[in-house]
């Protein structure tokens, strides 16, 4: 990329404009839940620029956390989902979409009957620095000399580790729509690292962006318009799957993908998706005699930790993994098989999760397992219709 090209000047200056006026060259076809959208203004509506809805993996009671959330859309449909008992946060950087998002809030709080959002300034890809912060004090205290300059970075520093503007796993969910892309090559991984850092444990995101099938062309990324239009920072599709899995998070997967290209420009198809993806597999692992068998109907999958499942096979895995798959995104697909009598975490050993190995039956039922059963007594029961 060339060196004269600004891509955060060129970002908010298309999207300052945006905020005054519709930009239709914005825009995907979305179409949103319409309970949600009769709470908020045409203004709002209007000036809304996404590529997809990943409102729909917000759950009631969430702590939601919308990463360039522009005019407050997402937020103000989440708040919705989410309700009383739950909290959205938005984060952008840009002035005049915040003042637009903040315009309506206290009358869409009223509509619905709580107030549950607020938005905050800060760049994605630094949730700990605070712009609002940073603004005042450089209105009282303007950066003219190094000393100054000095001064200022110890500011920064100070309010990251005292007041950070989004929390260590402070959030349930993190939504973003169409912005990823806008992000400098250089910040994209500490942007996916931040995701990760505010996630609470057992937490996920759900990410809708522009991505590309194939590398964007160094004449391209630099373009500002194609930048700034959701172009030249396109991931490549399968490299966005990758920024996920290297920031840690697992079982990452496209719930969305449009068949038809938004663009097309020197043959490269740029086109929607909407990626899911959770956090919780770090930490240690520990061997209780618990056992999983994979449905199928792949003969055998491999996971984010590296256990290959084969079909229909009893497969020892560690306590932590065996919990993971109780939930999303693998229950479905995972048959659960506790051992019969349950150990202690304090009693138990360490499980090396870098092998995939069978678990003998016996592992589960104990070694002295001897009972007899010809009852049969829970098959044919009166109104059993297993006989």
């Amino acid at each position: 990329m060339s060196a004269t090209l600004d891509v955060e000047s060129a970002v908010n200056e298309r999207y300052s404009q945006a905020a005054q006026a519709r930009e239709a060259a914005l825009c995907c076809p979305i179409e949103y839940d319409p309970k949600y959208l009769s709470v908020i203004p045409d203004e709002i509506r209007e000036r809304d620029y996404g590529c997809g809805d990943p409102s729909g993996f917000v759950r009631e009671g969430d702590v939601v956390l919308d990463l360039g959330s522009g005019a407050g859309k997402i937020c103000y449909i989440a708040a919705q989902i989410v309700g009383p008992a739950g909290r959205v946060i938005g984060v952008d950087a840009n002035d005049e979409m915040l003042q637009l998002a903040e315009k309506y809030r206290h009358s869409i709080g009223e509509r619905v009957g709580y107030h549950n959002v607020e938005f905050r300034k800060g760049r994605i890809q630094d949730l700990h620095l605070d712009l609002a912060h940073v603004d005042s004090y450089l209105a009282e205290k303007p950066v003219a000399s190094v000393s100054d300059l000095a001064r200022f970075n110890v500011y920064c520093a100070a309010i990251n580790a005292e007041r950070p503007l989004v929390a260590d796993e402070s959030v349930d969910l993190v939504l973003s729509n169409c912005v990823l892309n806008l992000v400098r090559p250089e910040d994209k991984e500490q942007l996916f690292e931040e995701m990760f850092r505010v996630v609470r444990r057992g937490g996920r995101v759900a990410i809708s962006d522009i991505v590309s099938d194939e590398d964007v062309p160094a004449e391209l990324q630099r373009d500002p318009d194609l930048w700034s239009g959701c172009i030249a920072g396109a991931y490549r599709e399968d490299a966005f799957l990758d920024a996920f899995d290297r920031a840690g998070f697992y079982g990452m997967e496209v719930v969305k993908r449009d068949e038809k290209p938004w663009r097309t420009i020197q043959g490269i198809e740029f086109r929607a998706i909407t990626v899911l993806a959770y956090k919780g597999k770090q930490g240690p692992c520990r061997e209780r005699k618990q056992a999983v068998i994979y449905r199928g109907p792949w003969r055998k999958v491999i996971d984010d930790d590296g256990h290959v499942l084969e079909r229909g096979k009893r497969m020892a895995v560690c306590d932590k993994t065996f919990r993971i798959y109780g939930r999303k995104p693998y229950a479905a697909d995972i048959l659960p098989v506790e051992p019969y009598e349950t150990i202690s975490l304090d009693e138990a050993a360490t499980f090396d999760c870098g092998r995939s190995a069978g678990r003998d039956p016996r592992e589960t039922k104990g070694l002295d397992y001897e009972v007899t059963d010809l009852s049969g007594k829970d098959c044919c029961e009166p109104g059993s219709t297993c006989c």
